[in-house]
């Protein structure tokens, strides 16, 4: 039970430190920092498809972990692309 309520306490305070942190990040650096968070997920894209032949319920979290990973890595690239095409010269 204590080691829930520590989870639960380091969940927040990640939560309150993520705001923080972004809300204070300049324009400038949010291209390399989206990628970065892109690459995170390639990450975790990877782990995900890396879980074959389990149970049930480990494929169902797989097949999540896939679709919403795979969703935030292309929809950031794109994203990405698309806020450095905004710098080139025309």
């Amino acid at each position: 039970m204590e080691i829930y309520i520590l989870l639960g306490f380091v969940l927040i305070l990640s939560i309150f430190l993520g705001l923080e942190l972004i809300s204070k990040v300049p324009s400038t650096l949010h291209t390399p920092l989206m990628s970065g968070a892109n690459a995170i997920s390639g990450i975790a894209l990877v782990g995900a498809l890396m879980l074959n032949d389990a149970s049930n319920l480990q494929n169902f979290l797989a097949f999540m972990a896939i679709l919403l990973a795979s969703i935030n890595v292309f929809g950031g690239y794109l994203v990405t692309n698309r806020m450095l095409s905004m710098f080139k010269k025309k």
